[in-house]
């Protein structure tokens, strides 16, 4: 796994061109297998057994959205991950196919391809794991039945011989729908030009936020540029009153001292992806800011890096425009569904 550089080297990366996702599947995934400005430095997470391949990501955004991978027919992987809002879903919990709502807020997938673990505290190790798990457990997929329908799908049957020289199965399934996933990446923000070298980019408001986030604030302790995470686990409180807390981190771990940690969302697309925190606590992103600028909630596991930093209310609004800055450039379309 490539190591993130810390500052001031996070905001010296080389720059390369960038090519979203768009058009039909295959044309798509040939201009998605190209990191975006900003994440060139970094490595995606890949496994022996699924390398990434064009084919492979152009039938896994057709999967993305086909609701016959559900247990209903009803729901597909992108109703709870909309491209529109970054791929999150605008919901404080999205309700599962069984008409049951989760228990955390469904985070954005972009740039998902660059984590080891998966999930809000961890748990899913690796991104095929997550996959599994989120078809299963979120839509009610039932993969030899879901394999079956495919198979019998003439235009799927082929995409999945062209892809995998075999045909859909629960291993192709989700090696298809991780390798979209992979694809995902956001980038090209305005913050990523003004690292280029583009002066313009950025606002003045932006420009000052941008110093707060290095210096007073102290926001880059965690949400470490390139991914604006540092892919690890902190306790700020949320939810932390609850009669029966979500323990987080401290779970799957067995770490006591992980209760109620959970890992650090990533910045990019912030503006996107309201309500924020695990359990979609906070509506706006202008609260969320006063939140952590405001060192979380008191609670006996609280992260000692989370402080207060005694910020005003033009400072939280400079912030603000800083994290807007971090909305990326990408265009996406929807691609067609075999009948």
């Amino acid at each position: 796994m490539h190591t993130l550089p810390r500052l001031p080297a996070a905001l010296l990366l080389a720059t390369s061109f960038f090519a979203g996702c768009s058009g039909e599947p295959a044309a798509a995934s040939i201009s998605a297998l190209t990191p975006p400005k900003g994440l060139e430095a970094l490595q995606l997470t890949t496994t022996a057994d699924n390398p990434l391949t064009e084919a492979k990501a152009a039938l896994g955004k057709q999967l993305f959205f086909d609701t016959r991978l559900s247990g209903s027919g009803k729901m597909s992987c992108s109703s709870c991950h909309l491209p529109e809002l970054a791929f999150s879903d605008g919901k404080r919990f999205s309700t599962k196919d069984d008409g049951k709502d989760n228990s955390r807020n469904s985070p954005t997938v972009h740039n998902v391809g660059y984590y080891d673990n998966l999930y809000w505290d961890g748990r899913a190790k690796g991104l095929e794991a997550n996959v599994l798990a989120a078809w299963k457990g979120q839509i009610g997929g039932v993969p030899d039945d879901v394999a079956k329908r495919l198979e019998a799908n003439a235009t799927y049957k082929k995409a999945f011989t062209d892809a995998f020289g075999a045909g859909p199965s629960e291993t192709t399934v989700v090696h298809a729908l991780a390798s979209f996933l992979r694809t995902l990446r956001s980038g090209d923000s305005a913050f990523d030009r003004a690292m280029a070298g583009d002066a313009k980019a950025l606002g003045e408001n932006a420009k000052k936020g941008q110093e707060l986030f290095l210096g007073k604030a102290g926001c880059v302790t965690c949400h470490t540029p390139p991914l604006f995470s540092d892919r690890l686990y902190h306790n700020i409180g949320i939810g932390m009153s609850a009669e029966k807390p979500d323990v987080g981190a401290a779970k799957p771990t067995g770490d006591a001292s992980k209760t109620g940690a959970f890992k650090t969302p990533t910045l990019r697309d912030i503006a996107k992806t309201a309500p924020y925190f695990h359990d979609g606590s906070v509506a706006t992103l202008r609260e969320a800011v006063q939140l952590m600028a405001g060192g979380g909630l008191a609670n006996p596991h609280k992260d000692p890096l989370a402080l207060d930093r005694q910020l005003n209310d033009a400072e939280i609004d400079q912030l603000v425009a800083f994290l807007e800055s971090l909305t990326g450039n990408q265009k996406f379309t929807a691609p067609s569904i075999p009948k």
